[in-house]
């Protein structure tokens, strides 16, 4: 059974940095797009930043220049480095892998179980 596990979260003050890591596990043949998505008390959840199996990446307008995402393949797992945090930044941050189970078969949307980061003095 696939498995998507975060880790990274915490409190930190503006301007601080965090690193978020998420490791997919399970049954995994291959996968495509892996991302970071976030989502504030009362507000909807929203892509952060995604990298596909090449390394191509897509950012969010409001983490540009501050958040850095990067993958290793090898161990399946996806990085966001957050910089420059804000207050703005304070949401549950959750990973999202699309998971092929065998060769030729679809790729399965599957998401972690979120990480709390809060940006705060």
């Amino acid at each position: 059974q696939v498995q998507l596990v975060e880790s990274g979260g915490g409190l930190v003050q503006p301007g601080g940095s965090l690193r978020l890591s998420c490791a997919a596990s399970g049954g995994i043949f291959s996968i495509n797009a892996m991302g970071w998505y976030r989502q504030a008390p009362g507000k909807q959840r929203e892509l952060v930043a995604a990298i596909t199996s090449g390394g191509s990446t897509n950012y969010a307008d409001s983490v540009k220049g501050r958040f850095t995402i990067s993958r290793d393949n090898a161990k399946n797992t996806v990085y966001l480095q957050m910089n420059s945090l804000k207050p703005e930044d304070t949401a549950a941050y959750y990973c999202n892998a699309g998971i092929q189970y065998y060769s030729g078969g679809y790729y399965i949307a599957h998401w972690g179980q979120g990480t709390q980061v809060t940006v705060s003095s």
